[in-house]
């Protein structure tokens, strides 16, 4: 295997997404894990523009890293400013990273437009920045801003550029993508004549505008390229960058490149979720590789093929990059998903069994009806055992009125809820407000029972989902309710349908207590 060079810019590049904004403590964090990923070089920002920036290359020094290396960011120098008084240069060097990566222009339009100066002066930039910097810093990587816009603009002075950053003996330049807009046969090509006239090793940096930031990237790769750069989930300016989270698995089990370990890869789907959680963003489900749904199987054809022969309907094993096969049960299921998803559950159930059979056509009713079971496993389990009479009974509600009442104009309204539940042969009658009536309903619910199961205060509502179901009628269509919970262990989903969205609610909140309760028993 080859190797092939992954340098991250989550920290800096992925912060210019819109939305996200990391902690310095945040960003700390991040770095070890991406640490711990296999990546070697860290992009901590750009320590001339901001105070945090600057933070975070004084503190991640006190940090232990095993093997990554701690890379600032800047650009070439002011014209008509030599390289030691430029203060943007000397941050650069007064951060200590183990390596400095800095950008020019290489489009003329550039040049002539944003910096306005001559062709020939941005060519002493470059130069005279990255050869003072080459006796300041161990490593230097020059990235070569809009470069292949710059190419097809002019590919004579573009390769100028890329001549002057040789002359200077930098260790790596790297072909920006900058607006993203590149296609990848456009890509091939360009890195073909570039590499007829550069010696210096390549690097790729891509933008994700056109939807081609990876397919770019692996190409480049392909083409002979040594060092990589993107961002963790693809985050940054505009559309993104290139997403990491699908180049490192195509590289290591597509292409055959060395990049970091197997134990190493089997670590990204958790980096990925890790990443999203700082920045605060809900994970999509559908991301490649990584997503719940990456290895989701629906249609019962599918799923009866994936149980004889995995790779009918998975391009790679989803432990490889520490994701799992999914079974989903909707309409479309067929006896293999049952079973799939009863063994999942460690439900014994056969093939020939009739409570099988029961099963599917009650889903299948059901979902005619508007439930969903893609999201609500945990009321799918439920269903299973009460089918199988293995579902035990811990309580039973006797009734609950929900009162909703805005008492002054200016006010907001007040939520309470009763409930009466019966647990053995002791009935408990209590009350609870709340923040509307589902949050009164669900407080005066726990509030009931955890006088019998004090195990319920461990539960916390992580999400409400409600959806209006397409019956084109108005105020009176049906609601489907969707509800996450979670412990210290894990998280689970419920579902509950109704015309009636407090009805729905109480349906996926009872179905929440039950599998808590349940799971206990396990």
């Amino acid at each position: 295997m080859s190797l092939v060079k992954l340098y991250d810019t989550t920290l800096r590049d992925g912060t210019q997404s819109e939305d996200i904004s990391f902690l310095l403590e945040d960003k700390i964090r991040i770095a070890h894990r991406l640490d711990e990923a296999g990546i070697h070089y860290i992009e901590g920002g750009w320590p001339g523009s901001n105070p945090k920036d600057v933070a975070f290359f004084k503190e991640i020094k006190k940090e232990k890293l095993d093997r990554a290396k701690i890379a600032a960011f800047g650009s070439t120098r002011r014209a008509k400013v030599t390289p030691d008084k430029d203060q943007n240069i000397r941050t650069l060097i007064q951060a200590e990273p183990d390596a400095i990566t800095i950008f020019g222009k290489t489009w003329d339009f550039h040049v002539r437009e944003a910096l306005r100066i001559s062709l020939d002066e941005n060519l002493e930039l470059i130069h005279d920045s990255l050869e003072y910097l080459k006796r300041h810093a161990p490593e230097v990587f020059y990235d070569a801003e809009h470069f292949f816009d710059g190419y097809k603009a002019n590919p004579s002075y573009a390769m100028q550029t890329l001549k002057a950053a040789e002359a200077a003996n930098v260790d790596c330049i790297v072909l920006c993508d900058t607006n993203g807009g590149t296609m990848p046969f456009e890509v091939v090509e360009i890195i073909k004549a570039v590499k007829k006239e550069i010696k210096t090793p390549l690097g790729i940096h891509t933008h994700n505008d056109g939807e081609c930031a990876v397919a770019n990237s692996l190409h480049a790769v392909d083409q002979g390229i040594i060092q990589v750069q993107g961002t963790i989930n693809g985050f940054g300016e505009r559309c993104g960058n290139a997403n990491l989270c699908s180049i490192i698995p195509a590289l290591r089990l597509k292409m055959k490149k060395e990049c970091i370990s197997d134990e190493q890869l089997r670590k990204l789907r958790d980096l990925s979720r890790f990443v999203y959680e700082l920045a605060n963003f809900s994970p999509p489900k559908h991301q490649a590789y990584v997503g719940n749904a990456a290895f989701a199987h629906k249609g019962g054809v599918h799923v009866s093929a994936i149980q004889r022969h995995p790779e009918t309907y998975e391009h790679i094993r989803p432990e490889l990059v520490g994701n799992t096969t999914r079974v989903l049960v909707s309409d479309l299921s067929g006896r293999s998903n049952i079973l799939a998803k009863a063994e999942e559950f460690n439900i014994n159930l056969d093939s020939k069994d009739p409570v099988t059979l029961e099963i599917l056509d009650n889903i299948k009713e059901m979902e005619h009806r508007g439930y969903q079971f893609e999201g609500a496993e945990a009321s799918f389990e439920l269903l299973m055992k009460r089918a199988l009479g293995a579902h035990r009974k811990f309580f039973s509600v006797t009734g609950f009125r929900v009162i909703d009442e805005k008492r002054h104009e200016d006010q907001k309204p007040i939520s309470e809820a009763t409930i009466m539940v019966k647990v053995g042969g002791k009935i408990e009658h209590t009350a609870a407000e709340g923040n509307g009536p589902v949050n009164a309903l669900d407080n005066a619910l726990r509030k009931a029972l955890e006088k019998f199961y004090p195990k319920l205060k461990e539960v916390k509502l992580l999400d409400y989902k409600v959806r209006v179901l397409p019956a084109g009628q108005g105020t009176a269509s049906a609601i489907r309710v969707l509800i996450e919970s979670g412990d210290k262990e894990s998280r689970w989903g419920t579902v509950g349908v109704s015309d009636n969205i407090i009805d729905a609610s109480y349906q996926a909140l009872i179905d929440s207590i039950e599998y808590k309760l349940h799971k206990g028993e396990e």
